[in-house]
């Protein structure tokens, strides 16, 4: 795909050496420049020459000089400079395939590129790789790499994903190992299927390749309201998720003794759908799959209770806090600390059912503005409502059902407030002065 630019970032060594939009970058350095990872490998150096063709197809070179690692400041007409490879599995568990109709079109796009995972630490199946993709990787060190594992059993990994070169998973990454890829990994626990003496075979399975293997996380699968005609799961169990709680870090306790790493850990979800209290952040080092609702609960928890001194003896307009029903109870937990040592703390939590995908997704990030919409009218506490920002689309300018949060504001007749997933912003929110 060729490599159109459309514009110079103003200093850059670009703009410098002369590019201007409308040309078109052909290689760096004598090597073709395909997509961004060419483009990021290949322009790292301190003196690149670069091969252009202008608007009338005319080539020329130019030489540009920056500090080693500098962006050169070339900005394409997409970010991958090249078409996005698409999903080839049909897994049992896809999200994606429980969506309604009607939802905004990106949401129903399956990415499985590896370009990425690399870059945006988006999680793939190995399946679409060609044999040149293996290559490239190993040849470029493109590391990390996170990959959706969800069973190293190549039969059972078939039935899960729909895809005949599933089971090629572990070799492809037997090579990795080998190259030096470092690999988070994830399993998506489907109750019946890869649960049990098969999650059992997984993790011990993926720490044969440690310290490659740098992370697993075990998480549930999400199950929607919007699963006719797909195959038939059932939603996890309290007894289920006790289960790969006990196993999970019966392993993890084993990997901590023998590598100094717990290597594995479960997600905040297992531990609320089990019923059984949330781990101290400590517990998980590094937060390396923070992204995947991994210790996300616990890391607030803590930040909030780190924060909360500050605010002793202040006062705030009365709120309302929107939240899914997973994290409502630690929600009221905190909020009830707060209260004890703040004036006059007024405010009111909501639990929203969600009612979009059905009352078995209860996270905040899954939560659609007609549902707040229905559901806060009747639950207000001053005129400001605070809800968590992964409920809007990058940018929060939009919910998952086309809502924005102005509209959702004028239907209930409060101002909503995006706070980060960090407990010491939900503080500043709380006692923000600004009307």
């Amino acid at each position: 795909m060729p490599s159109k630019i459309v514009s110079v970032d103003p200093g850059s060594p670009a703009a410098r050496a002369g590019l201007a939009p409308g040309q078109t970058l052909l290689s760096i350095g004598g090597q073709p420049v395909h997509d961004v990872l060419d483009y990021k490998f290949y322009s790292y150096d301190s003196r690149l020459e670069l091969m252009l063709s202008d608007r009338d197809g005319a080539a020329c070179t130019v030489t540009v000089r920056k500090g080693e690692g500098e962006p050169l400041g070339l900005n394409f007409e997409s970010y991958l400079m090249d078409q996005m490879k698409r999903c080839s599995n049909r897994c049992v568990f896809c999200f994606i395939d429980q969506l309604p109709e009607g939802m905004r079109p990106s949401l129903y796009v399956k990415d499985d590129d590896a370009r990425l995972s690399f870059l945006m630490g988006n999680y793939i199946s190995l399946t679409n790789l060609s044999e040149a993709d293996v290559q490239r990787i190993l040849r470029m060190h493109i590391s990390p790499i996170n990959i959706s594992v969800q069973t190293t059993n190549p039969t059972l990994r078939c039935k899960m994903l729909r895809n005949r070169r599933a089971g090629e998973a572990l070799r492809i990454m037997e090579r990795f190992a080998a190259g030096g890829i470092t690999m988070n990994c994830q399993l998506v626990i489907c109750e019946g299927l890869n649960d049990g003496a098969e999650l059992k075979r997984s993790l011990a399975d993926l720490k044969r390749l440690y310290p490659a293997v740098h992370s697993i996380s075990v998480v549930p699968f999400g199950m929607t309201r919007h699963r006719e005609g797909l195959y038939p799961l059932q939603p996890t169990s309290r007894e289920g998720a006790a289960r790969c709680l006990e196993i999970t870090e019966a392993f993890a306790a084993g990997c901590l003794q023998e590598f100094g790493t717990r290597l594995a850990w479960c997600g905040d979800e297992l531990y609320l759908k089990a019923g059984k209290p949330l781990p101290d952040a400590g517990y998980y080092e590094d937060f390396t799959q923070f992204e995947n609702g991994i210790g996300m609960l616990s890391l607030f928890a803590e930040e909030f209770r780190l924060a909360l001194p500050d605010y002793a003896g202040r006062t705030a307009r009365p709120f309302t806090l929107a939240t899914g029903k997973a994290a409502a109870p630690l929600i009221h937990q905190l909020l009830d600390e707060a209260r004890a040592i703040c004036h006059n703390l007024e405010y009111q939590i909501l639990a929203v059912r969600n009612d979009f995908f059905g009352e078995g997704v209860s996270v905040a990030g899954l939560i659609t503005g007609q549902d707040l919409s229905a559901q806060l009218p009747g639950s207000l506490c001053g005129d400001r409502v605070l809800i968590s920002e992964n409920m809007l689309r990058d940018g929060g300018d939009v919910f998952l059902d086309g809502l924005t949060p102005a509209q959702v504001g004028a239907a209930v007749g409060a101002d909503l407030v995006p706070v980060r997933i960090d407990g010491a912003d939900l503080l500043a929110k709380i006692f923000c002065t600004e009307a």
